[in-house]
């Protein structure tokens, strides 16, 4: 098997993980996790004037919910390999679009949204597919990139209930920025468990 092969085989061996009952235990882990995230992202829609956005590995749209009362009706998309998620989130969110596809297959044009975003998704992905992912996502946005995640200056595989290779920290700021050095850092932030997010870092990227 080359390395090509190798890498598809991973994806898809933790795509599978992520769609099973493993994923939603993961769901129902996270039920409860929307009610403070208003606080950050609605001042964000409009301080970037976003007009459209996609959130990748949108779960049940804890961000979504937020999102989508600060955007243009049918404007908010998210995609998702758990359909459990999907389906409550087509509860939870009803005006956000929210369709099945896996991370390093996102199934839109070049430059359709203003922004695409990540939250705690990044950190689930190995070596093999995080430069997939990343290429995605600056291929369906038009303007924006960001992505909040575990942070660590150096790479960190951290346990996760059992799976190897299901969860690391790394400086995914720098990651990006070698990956696409013509982008501009537009801002780098912290969530704190404190005020209902997952002590997360964050950072915003622009098309140059």
């Amino acid at each position: 098997m080359d390395e090509n092969q190798q890498s598809i085989a991973e994806a898809k061996r933790l795509e599978n993980l992520w769609g099973s009952e493993f994923g939603d235990q993961y769901v129902e882990r996270n039920a409860d996790v929307s009610a403070h995230r208003g606080t950050f992202w609605t001042p964000f829609c409009a301080r970037h004037d976003i007009g459209s956005a996609l959130e990748v590995g949108c779960n049940i749209g804890a961000n979504l919910r937020w999102i989508s009362d600060s955007l243009p009706a049918g404007r908010t998309y998210g995609i998702d390999i758990n359909r459990e998620a999907i389906a409550r989130a087509h509860v939870e969110v009803p005006l956000a679009n929210v369709v099945w596809a896996p991370a390093r297959e996102i199934p839109f044009r070049e430059r359709h949204f203003d922004l695409v975003f990540t939250m705690g998704v990044l950190i689930h992905q190995p070596d093999a597919t995080l430069p997939l992912v990343l290429s995605e996502m600056v291929r369906c946005s038009r303007r924006l990139v960001f992505f909040g995640e575990y942070f660590s200056e150096d790479q960190e595989e951290v346990p996760y209930r059992g799976e190897n290779g299901a969860l690391f920290r790394r400086n995914y700021g720098r990651i990006f920025a070698d990956m696409f050095p013509d982008w501009s850092l537009l801002e780098r932030g912290f969530l704190p468990r404190s005020e209902g997010w997952d002590d997360v870092t964050w950072w915003l990227f622009q098309r140059p």
